[in-house]
């Protein structure tokens, strides 16, 4: 299975690093056989070749069973005639991964890393479904010195399946989807409105509600438990999926898959790239090693090895090896060797568990 891996700007090297190497310990122990691949993509595919998507990033991702993406962006390409951030819209529309899922929960015992009091936070769980290839991102663009303006545009089939991608989601967990708009104000929030309760009646087992995405902002620092999947358009999605992450307790704890329906995956950890802390050991890797996570759950269907590295990162999280943005002085390096050294333990459980069901079944034998 080929993982491409994009490290980009900033910190993304960094936290890319760390990400890669519990995936080669997984791959060596339970060969899975990965080969991985490095592009650039952001601010460096700019310096290196006078554009933030190289063609040859764009066939590699192309051939991939899945991507992995570090952060893009800096002050570095203010005044690029190219944004970085170009490069990764680009990106999504050549590989056609129109939902962005960004889960973001409060770990069980980690409530006291969460801005809000305990009782708020405890429990929360939240999967934001984000359009990812329409509304004012991909709109046309006008700017002068007196004016400026951005499309926003939305088509039923665009929204129609989207909605289709957290309905089905909402299956697996909670069964509620609540869809933010501001249709009492946008045209396209109006017709977001009646094509998600289209779309809803195909799905009679789950539960849908309507809410304006300020309502909503509000809603998520005073019951977070009220959601289970919110599903909503391009620029609310990024914004909302933000305040999410900070209730977890820190932006550097999410990760985030971005899908279509086929090829492969983009996924990414949702922080920035952090350009002050660059290159000084300091960024939290605990996001892109998340993403690690789906990547392998959902990117390449590889569900027990997942479980494993979620189990590894949970244990790491309740620990004392902590980044400074969790309240600890741990290195990036430093907690990515913590998560590892503790995968490799469960990856010791685990084979000894099942040498002695062999053994046990050759007594019986």
């Amino acid at each position: 299975m080929k993982i491409v891996l994009l490290p980009g700007d900033g910190i993304g090297p960094e936290v890319t690093h760390q990400a890669r190497l519990c995936l080669e310990l997984l791959s060596d122990r339970c060969a899975l056989d990965f080969e991985f691949e490095e592009r650039s993509i952001g601010g460096v595919a700019i310096d290196r070749h006078g554009k933030p998507l190289p063609q040859a990033t764009i066939g590699a991702c192309v051939e991939a069973d899945a991507i992995l993406l570090g952060a893009v962006g800096g002050p570095a390409w203010d005044d690029a005639k190219q944004r970085p951030e170009a490069g990764l819209l680009e990106l999504r529309a050549v590989l056609g991964l129109y939902a962005n899922l960004r889960p973001a929960s409060v770990i069980k015992g980690l409530e006291h890393l969460s801005p809000l009091r305990p009782e708020i936070a405890r429990d929360a769980d939240v999967l934001v479904v984000r359009e990812l290839t329409g509304g004012s991102y991909f709109g046309e663009k006008k700017l002068s010195d007196t004016t400026a303006s951005d499309l926003c545009t939305y088509t039923r089939a665009e929204i129609e399946r989207v909605a289709h991608v957290a309905f089905r989601a909402a299956r697996g967990r909670g069964k509620r989807v609540t869809s933010v708009d501001k249709a009492n104000v946008l045209a396209t929030s109006r017709l977001w409105r009646r094509t998600v309760d289209d779309v809803a009646r195909n799905y009679p087992d789950i539960t849908l509600d309507h809410m304006l995405v300020d309502s909503t902002a509000m809603a998520l620092v005073m019951n977070p438990r009220r959601f289970d999947v919110i599903l909503t358009e391009n620029m609310f999605g990024d914004i909302l999926s933000d305040e999410m992450s900070v209730i977890a307790g820190s932006i550097g704890l999410l990760a985030s898959a971005s899908i279509g329906d086929g090829g492969p995956g983009l996924f990414e950890p949702i922080h920035g790239s952090a350009p002050d802390i660059a290159g000084l050991d300091r960024a939290n890797p605990c996001g892109a090693i998340a993403s690690a996570v789906m990547l392998l759950a959902d990117g390449l269907g590889l569900h027990g090895e997942a479980a494993l590295l979620r189990a590894a990162l949970d244990e790491a999280l309740r620990g004392d090896v902590l980044t400074a943005d969790m309240g600890g002085s741990a290195s990036c390096s430093a907690m990515g060797a913590q998560i590892r050294g503790l995968l490799e333990a469960k990856l010791g459980a685990r084979d000894a568990h099942v040498a002695l069901m062999a053994s046990n079944r050759g007594c019986v034998g």
